[in-house]
C-alpha cells in the first residue's frame, strides 16, 4: 500500500494523505541551522547542537503523534484549519506534501481556499524560511484571519524538559512591530537570541502559551483561534511561544503570500550590549529584510536548488532500472549528507539530547559523502581525530557544538580506532590530499598533545595490535559495532553469582568482527604507508594483518562460517556449539568484504550459511536463534524480545556488508537481491508494514522472530545509508576511488545489459559506460580511455577539469 509517490523529475517525494503509518519528515538546512518537518508541519528546530542550541520545542512519545511544530491556523468563519491537517486535524478538500532536497511544501485546500505552505532552510544563512501563498479559489471575495504559532525551547533541550522549577521562571520575550523576540538567558548568561517575524505589519501577537491555549486545551483547539483574536500576551517565564495574527481579505482568484522567518542570531563574544537583557536587533533586522519579498525568497529557493544540483551531480548513473537510478542519484546521497550533519543525535528517534555525533558513526557516514564535499569531509576527520587518546583509543561520542569528547559515554569500544583508518583512506582514494596526514591534531583536544593525523593513525593501529585476547583475536572492550554485545560485563561463570564489573576488570572478551576489521583496514593503513615512503613500516604491518587473518582461519572460523566472537570466559559466541545465537551477520561480512578465506573457500561458505539461516524476505536478520531468555554473560543484546534490534532484528546497516561480501567473491545477481530487499524505492508498496519514509533508509527492520516481521524503525540518521551508497556505488557498480586510481570492478546481476555513470574524481569528470553483452556478473574483458585501449582496469588521475570518456567490456 502507497501513501504517495516519487517524482524523479522534480527529485521529491509527494505525500498525497496526511494519515501516513508514522510521521513522514525531511531535513532543511545543511550548514548550521537545521530543521527537521514532518508531512503535516510537526518537528523542530536548532543551531548546531540539537541538545544545548534548541529553538523550539519538541515533545517525544507525545499523543496524538507529532503534535508540536510550526503551525498556521485558518480561521475561516467558523471553520478552523491547517495546511498540513495536524494539530486541529479538520478534513481537508484535498492536501498533498512534498519533500524536496532541502525543503518541503505542504498544501491544504478547505472551503475554496487554497494554503500552500513552503518551508526551506537558506544556504548561507542560520534561519528557516515558511512561506505561506494563500489564494481565494471561490467566486467571492474571502476575509478570514491567519495565526502563526510555534513554541520555544529554552535553549538547553535537557534542562528544558527536566528543571521546571527553574525554567517556568526564565522565559523572555520582546516584541517590536512584526517579529517577536525570543530572548530567554540573554542577560549576563548568552550572546544569542532567536526571532520569529514576519514581513508584515500584524493585527495581533501572543508569546504566552497559556493565553494563547486557553485552560486545559491543546494546540489541537486553541483558544484564541476559536475567539478569532490575539490577546497580546507577553510571556514573563513559564512556556513562551510565537503567534502573529494577520487578517486577510482576498478578491476571487487572488493570492496573498506571508513570509515567516525563524532565525537564530549569534553576536561576537566582543560585542557589549547596552545593559542586561537589551539584544542588538540589527543582525535580526537585516535578516528579516533579506527575505522580506516573494523575489527575495524565489531568489533563496534557486540558490538551494543550485546547490543540491551541484552536490548531486558529482556521482550519477543512468541503468534499465528506474528505482536504482532513483536512489543512488538522489534519496540514497542525500540521506548521507543528512547523516554527515547530523550523525545520530538528531531524528524522530533520536531525542537530541545524548548522543551527539558518534566516532565510529561519524567515520562511517564519511564513506557516503567524501565524494560530495571532501573540504568538510577533511574538516570532520579533523574533529574526530582530536577527539582520540593517547593510546589510540578514542571517546565513542562528542558534541557537534564544542567538539569535545562525551564524558558520561567515555571509551572502550574497541573498534572506534580502526573506523578512523576507514575514513582517513576514503578521503585521501577521493582527493589525494596527503597534507592531512601532517596535520597537527590533538589527543583528548589538549593543544599539548597534538601529534601528525599519521600518528593518529599508526596509534589507531596499535591500540588494536597491543590489545589482543587468549586466542590471538582483538579484545573487544566494551563492545565493538555491536553496542548490545557487552561480553566483559561480569566476573563470574553463568550458573554463579554474578557481580556487575566494569570492563576493565578482566577484559578478555574477543571479536572476530574485529578482527575482519584489522585486516581490511591493517591493509588500507598499510597502503597509506607505501604511499607516504614508510614502506618498512608497511611490511611490518602487512605481517601482523598475516598472522590476524590466520587467526581468523583458525580460532575465528566455525567450520561452515565465522564465529562472532569470544565472550570473558573463552566460551565460543556465534558458533555451533550455541543454544541461541549460532550464527550472526557482523563477521560475515566484513571478513568476506577483507578478503579472509576467499581464496580458501570459506568466504563462499560463510555467505551461504547467510543466506540458508539469516536470510528472510525482508533482508537479513542479524543473529539466528533470537535468544529466547535472558543471558547474563551476553550484555544487552539479549535483553529485547526475538526479532527486534540486534536481538534477530533485521540491521539494515549490515545488510550492505553482506552484499559487498558477495561481490566479492562474484557474486552480482545475490549482492543485488540482498540490495533490493531493505532499499526504499524497492519496498514502496508495502509502506503499511514498513511504516516508515519509503524515501530513506531505516536503522533496522522487525526480523520473523517479531511479531511485527516488516515493521521498520529509527529511520534517517544509520549508517545504512553510507554503507548502502558504498555497496551500490563501489561495490556494485564498482567504481572505486583508491590510492593507486579510479578502479573500475562492476558486479551486477546477469540480466543487466550495462549502464552509463558520470562521476567526478579528483576534479575530472569520468563518462563511464559499461556493457555487458554476456550478462555476465562480474569481470572486465576490455577497457578503452578516451578511444584508446588500456590495460588493467584502474585509471590514474588527470587534470583537474578534464573530461575522460571511458568504455568498458565485461567478460
Amino acid at each position: 500500500m502507497k501513501f504517495g509517490h516519487f517524482s524523479d523529475t522534480a527529485r521529491e517525494y509527494v505525500i498525497t494523505t496526511p494519515r501516513t503509518p508514522l510521521p513522514w519528515i525531511n531535513y532543511l538546512g545543511s550548514e548550521a541551522f537545521f530543521s527537521l518537518v514532518s508531512h503535516t508541519a510537526g518537528g523542530y528546530s536548532f543551531y548546531k547542537d540539537a541538545k544545548l542550541r534548541r529553538i523550539t520545542r519538541y515533545r517525544y512519545n507525545n499523543v496524538p503523534a507529532d503534535s508540536n511544530g510550526r503551525y498556521y491556523y485558518i480561521k475561516d468563519g467558523d471553520t478552523v484549519w491547517n495546511p498540513g491537517w495536524q494539530p486541529t486535524q479538520t478534513e481537508l478538500d484535498s492536501y498533498e506534501c512534498r519533500h524536496g532536497l532541502g525543503y518541503s511544501i505542504i498544501t491544504g485546500k478547505k472551503n475554496s481556499l487554497t494554503a500552500k505552505l513552503e518551508l526551506f532552510v537558506p544556504v548561507g544563512d542560520n534561519c528557516e524560511i515558511d512561506r505561506l501563498v494563500l489564494t481565494n479559489e471561490s467566486d467571492a471575495p474571502k476575509s478570514f484571519t491567519v495565526f502563526s504559532y510555534l513554541e520555544f525551547c529554552l535553549w538547553n533541550a535537557v534542562d528544558d524538559s527536566t528543571n521546571f522549577q527553574r525554567n517556568f521562571s526564565t522565559g523572555e520575550v520582546e516584541v517590536e512591530g512584526s517579529t517577536i523576540y525570543h530572548k530567554t538567558e540573554y542577560r549576563e548568561r548568552r550572546n544569542h537570541y532567536a526571532l520569529f517575524t514576519v514581513n508584515t505589519p500584524i493585527d495581533g501577537f501572543d508569546t504566552s502559551r497559556d493565553a494563547f491555549l486557553g485552560a486545559w486545551r491543546s494546540n489541537a483547539n486553541p483558544e484564541v483561534v476559536e475567539n478569532g483574536r490575539c490577546t497580546n500576551s507577553v510571556a514573563h517565564g513559564w512556556a513562551p511561544v510565537g503567534v502573529h495574527q494577520v487578517n486577510v481579505t482576498l478578491q476571487p482568484g487572488k493570492s496573498r503570500s506571508l513570509i515567516f522567518v525563524l532565525g537564530y542570531i549569534e553576536n561576537p563574544e566582543d560585542e557589549k550590549w547596552a545593559a542586561p537583557g537589551v539584544i542588538n536587533k540589527t543582525r535580526a533586522q537585516a535578516m528579516a529584510a533579506r527575505y522580506a519579498t516573494d523575489a527575495q525568497v524565489d531568489a533563496a529557493l534557486a540558490r538551494l536548488h543550485d546547490h543540491w544540483n551541484n552536490l548531486l551531480s558529482t556521482y550519477s548513473v543512468k541503468s534499465s532500472d528506474e528505482k536504482l537510478d532513483r536512489m543512488v542519484n538522489t534519496w540514497n546521497q542525500y540521506q548521507c549528507m543528512v547523516t554527515f550533519n547530523m550523525s545520530r543525535s538528531a531524528s524522530y528517534y533520536e531525542s537530541g539530547t545524548g548522543r551527539g555525533m558518534g566516532f565510529r558513526d561519524s567515520c562511517q557516514d564519511l564513506l557516503g559523502f567524501v565524494h560530495l564535499i571532501p573540504a568538510r569531509a577533511r574538516e570532520r576527520i579533523l574533529d574526530i581525530a582530536a577527539t582520540q587518546f593517547p593510546d589510540g583509543s578514542a571517546y565513542h561520542q562528542y558534541q557537534p557544538l564544542t567538539k569535545k569528547g562525551n564524558m558520561d559515554i567515555g571509551s572502550g569500544f574497541n573498534d572506534d580506532p580502526l573506523w578512523l583508518i576507514a575514513a582517513v583512506y576514503a578521503y585521501l582514494g577521493e582527493t589525494g590530499d596527503y597534507s592531512i596526514l601532517d596535520e597537527p591534531v590533538d589527543f583528548d583536544n589538549d593543544h599539548s598533545l597534538a601529534q601528525p593525523l599519521l600518528e593518529h593513525l599508526r596509534r589507531s593501529f596499535g591500540y588494536l595490535r597491543t590489545h589482543k585476547g587468549p586466542h590471538g583475536l582483538p579484545l573487544i572492550g566494551r563492545a565493538d559495532w555491536n553496542d548490545c554485545l557487552n561480553l566483559n560485563c561480569f566476573s563470574k561463570e553463568p550458573g554463579e553469582s554474578f557481580q556487575t564489573t566494569g570492563p576493565s576488570e578482566g577484559p578478555v572478551a574477543e571479536s572476530v568482527f574485529i578482527a575482519g576489521m584489522y585486516v581490511k583496514y591493517g591493509n588500507q593503513f598499510a597502503e597509506i604507508l607505501d604511499s607516504t615512503g614508510h614502506t618498512d613500516e608497511a611490511a611490518a604491518v602487512r605481517a601482523e594483518v598475516a598472522e590476524m587473518e590466520h587467526t581468523v582461519l583458525t580460532a575465528g572460523w566455525d567450520g561452515k562460517w565465522f564465529r562472532r566472537a569470544y565472550d570473558a570466559f573463552g566460551h565460543v559466541i556465534g558458533g555451533e556449539e550455541c543454544e541461541e545465537g549460532k550464527i550472526f551477520i557482523e563477521p560475515q561480512g566484513m571478513c568476506v568484504m577483507a578478503g579472509i578465506g576467499v581464496d580458501t573457500g570459506e568466504a563462499v561458505t560463510a555467505l551461504q550459511s547467510v543466506k540458508d539461516k539469516l536470510d528472510t524476505k525482508y533482508g537479513i536478520v542479524l543473529l539466528q536463534p533470537a535468544y529466547t531468555k535472558y543471558h547474563l554473560e551476553l550484555g544487552e543484546i539479549s535483553s529485547y524480545p526475538p526479532g527486534y534490534k540486534e536481538n534477530a532484528g533485521i540491521f539494515c546497516h549490515n545488510n550492505p556488508w553482506v552484499s559487498c561480501a558477495e561481490t566479492v567473491v562474484g557474486h552480482g545477481d545475490r549482492a543485488f537481491e540482498i540490495y533490493k530487499k531493505t532499499c526504499p524505492a524497492y519496498i514502496e508498496d508495502i509502506s503499511e508494514i514498513h511504516r516508515t519514509e519509503p524515501y530513506v533508509y531505516s536503522q533496522m527492520v522487525a526480523g520473523r522472530d517479531a511479531a511485527t516481521f516488516g515493521e521498520a524503525k529509527n529511520s534517517w540518521l544509520t549508517g545504512t545509508a553510507a554503507w548502502t551508497f558504498v555497496d551500490v556505488s563501489q561495490y556494485i557498480l564498482g567504481i572505486q576511488p583508491t590510492l593507486a586510481g579510479l578502479k573500475i570492478d562492476p558486479c551486477i546481476p546477469h540480466e543487466m545489459d550495462g549502464f552509463t555513470l558520470r562521476r567526478v574524481w579528483r576534479g575530472a569528470t569520468y563518462e563511464i559506460v559499461v556493457e555487458n553483452p554476456d550478462h555476465l556478473e562480474k569481470g572486465v574483458k576490455a577497457m578503452t580511455v578516451d578511444g584508446k585501449p588500456v590495460s588493467g582496469n584502474i585509471l590514474s588521475p588527470v587534470p583537474a577539469g578534464s573530461t575522460v570518456e571511458v568504455k568498458v567490456v565485461m567478460g
